[in-house]
């Protein structure tokens, strides 16, 4: 019997690329397997399409609007018949669909800070212990009752053709009267938590910084019309070094990072997925460890100044302190390192005679990851 393993991520659209790695490794150790995905609507686009999934279930809005509903989504999934249960979320939600699918094993991870919690420890019948704090690295210890020990780190994010011709329109209309849109950096403004939001005129600075020093254009994406508030903010307070890009899909916003030199952020959906992309990237990292949100390239530098602890997790959606203690110098920093690095030359105006900003992030390493501390 063709082993049929099911992996349970529901959301949110950042944990969700962080599991990617999950799917790829499966893939790669068991070729014949039939592979599935439950995920939440918000996050079904970065799933769907992926080389490496065979069946993908999508729990939306309407099958939550009822018990009726509900209960027929689910069994849809136990008609499926796993034989295998990835829980990657590790809540009540995600166990409960493993343990009603009919799978013989359902793995999770033991409780935590962040998973194996409510009553997942109870639904699910293998318990891992990971070592790693990166939930990456979490992720893939599911693996280890399969047999699956350290395997490599992939995303292989799908690429749309749909999206890339979409993509391909909007650099036309924005490029400039030579046809040519020329190099550029992306900043995301917004993120699901408050706690995760950076100042309008910070992000200003720092695509002011990228336009005068290198010569670099700045495009602004951005989700929803509170974030296109603020994305208006950052291009009048740059002076024009930064525009708006038009509204993207999520897929489409995948093309224009995969076009950028640069990506600039905070800990949120578009930030992950520029790593997983593989575009250098500065991060903003807030109220989260940046253990486990950090990276595992040194072409990428995360940036954080504070968190908070688990004894504080109540604030971590709302406590805006972490993420205002970063400064844009800290981020003008990096982007600076990030850009010599790749052998960018500094703007005519700047050149001549310029002197380096100092490089003010004691960066720290841990593993092959890179990092800034207070």
């Amino acid at each position: 019997m063709t082993q049929r393993i099911l992996i349970v991520r529901l959301s949110a659209v950042g944990d969700t690329i962080l599991s990617l790695p999950v799917l790829c490794a499966l893939r790669k150790e068991y070729p014949n397997s039939r592979i599935g995905w439950v995920v939440g609507s918000g996050a079904a686009d970065i799933v769907r399409g992926h080389d490496a999934l065979d069946d993908l279930f999508v729990l939306t809005k309407n099958d939550l609007k009822s018990v009726k509903a509900y209960w027929a989504f689910l069994k849809r999934i136990r008609e499926w018949q796993p034989t295998t249960l990835i829980d990657a979320q590790g809540l009540t939600k995600s166990a409960l669909i493993g343990w009603y699918s009919g799978a013989t094993r359902r793995i999770g991870l033991v409780k935590s800070e962040f998973e194996g919690r409510e009553l997942s420890t109870w639904l699910n019948n293998t318990l891992v212990s990971p070592t790693s704090e990166h939930v990456v690295q979490r992720g893939l210890a599911l693996l280890k009752p399969l047999g699956i020990e350290n395997p490599e780190i992939e995303y292989r994010v799908p690429v749309s053709p749909a999206a890339n011709q979409r993509v391909n329109e909007q650099v036309r209309d924005l490029a400039g009267p030579n046809g040519e849109l020329g190099p550029f950096a992306i900043i995301n403004v917004g993120a699901g938590w408050v706690s995760k939001i950076w100042h309008a005129e910070r992000y200003a600075a720092v695509a002011k910084h990228l336009k005068d020093r290198w010569n670099l254009r700045t495009m602004i994406a951005w989700g929803g019309s509170e974030e296109r508030s603020l994305a208006e903010q950052v291009s009048i307070l740059s002076g024009g070094a930064a525009i708006e890009l038009p509204a993207t899909s999520l897929l489409e916003l995948a093309e224009w990072i995969r076009r950028s030199v640069l990506f600039v952020g905070s800990d949120t959906g578009p930030m992950h997925l520029s790593v997983a992309v593989d575009i250098p990237t500065v991060s903003l990292i807030g109220p989260m460890p940046i253990g486990r949100v950090g990276h595992f390239s040194e072409k990428h530098i995360a940036i954080q100044r504070e968190s908070l602890t688990e004894k504080e997790r109540n604030r971590r959606k709302t406590d805006t302190k972490p993420m205002l203690s970063i400064q844009a110098s800290d981020v003008i920093e990096a982007c600076d390192e990030i850009l010599t690095r790749r052998g960018f030359s500094a703007a005519p105006s700047i050149r001549s005679g310029a002197v380096p900003l100092p490089l003010a992030i004691a960066d720290q390493r841990n593993s092959s990851w890179e990092y800034s501390t207070k």
